[in-house]
């Protein structure tokens, strides 16, 4: 039973390999597309018309219960799938694990979006810049600027590291690709229901709270991940480390602040400042200390800290899952 909890090195590896050759290809139907729908379909279900008039707490524990019924179910089909595996053979067991842990990550789609904005840039054009940077963050992009564009593009490298790459495989690391994919369904309900607009003020407030919950301790060793990572390349430390206690806990999010002000830190640049979410004016704390000018170059540097980020966050599991898989088997 044990091994359908189990994360070995192998499956890790290729994992990665398969996010960075194969990322999101659209021929393959991606599992957070059906978490997706699974959440509207339960949302028409629990937020009834008369919603607006009942009481906060009875719209919270709607919300907790279909956050409950999306995070377990996810779990178990997750499970499922990978039991059905192991028996059929330990060789087809390991692929389905590391393809499912593999396209979980978004390592290669997240720095491919990233890389696409920044070589617009370079080429002057600022109006495909908006459009593709569109798909990728939640904010206002029609009237950004080239310094607006490329601090967008940073913060959502950043805070996407954790969100994208190190929390799911944190959760692979203790409950195997079921926990990964338990993740998953976390982030895909905050990032649904978790704002704190009229509809969802309450309704969404478990699922908010849970992805907190869920990124807390992910998002620390990531911040000293990135740190170490950054740290090899040439960045300074003293900078990185300065930040994220100066500024990170003056973010909105308990978490996102950390990647944020780390990453603010090595490039010498300022992050945060006046967003617009649908023409509403959103002002968020600054991130870092205006060193440098924000430029192109400075997403392509992100990227790359991003990259090494998570070599150094697998690094040390990779040696504990040698020594667990070999205590277990």
């Amino acid at each position: 039973m044990e091994k359908i909890f189990l994360i070995t090195p192998l499956i890790l590896i290729l994992a990665l390999l398969i996010d960075l050759f194969l990322g999101d290809p659209r021929w393959l139907p991606h599992p957070v597309v059906a978490m997706g729908k699974l959440i509207s379909s339960l949302e028409k279900k629990l937020y009834l018309q008369k919603s607006k008039q009942e009481k906060p707490q009875a719209l919270y524990w709607r919300g907790a219960l279909l956050s409950l019924i999306v995070v377990i179910t996810t779990f178990l089909i997750t499970t499922l799938v990978v039991t059905i595996a192991q028996a059929l053979g330990t060789l087809l067991a390991t692929f389905i694990a590391a393809l499912l842990l593999g396209i979980a990550l978004a390592a290669r789609s997240l720095a491919g979006a990233a890389l696409e904005i920044k070589d617009l840039l370079e080429q002057g054009n600022l109006a495909e810049a908006r459009r593709k940077l569109s798909y990728i963050v939640g904010r206002d992009t029609e009237q950004l600027d080239e310094s607006e564009i490329v601090r967008a593009t940073i913060e959502t490298v950043a805070e996407n590291t954790v969100d994208g790459i190190t929390s799911p495989l944190f959760y692979a690391f203790i409950l195997g690709v079921p926990g990964a994919y338990a993740y998953k369904a976390i982030n895909t309900l905050d990032s649904m229901i978790g704002y704190r607009s009229e509809r969802y003020l309450w309704f969404g407030r478990f699922a908010a709270k849970l992805d907190d919950i869920a990124n807390y301790l992910p998002a620390r060793l990531t911040g000293l991940s990135m740190i170490v990572g950054a740290a090899l390349l040439g960045y300074p430390i003293k900078a990185m480390i300065r930040t994220w206690q100066r500024d990170a806990a003056s973010h909105p999010s308990p978490n996102s602040g950390i990647p944020e002000s780390v990453v603010a830190g090595a490039l010498g640049v300022q992050l945060g400042g006046l967003n617009y979410y649908k023409q509403v004016p959103s002002q968020r704390a600054t991130m870092g200390d205006p060193l440098v000018p924000l430029q192109a170059r400075h997403i392509g540097q992100a990227v790359t800290i991003m990259a090494v980020t998570t070599v150094i966050f697998a690094l040390p599991a990779l040696v504990g899952l040698y020594w667990i898989g070999k205590w277990l088997l």
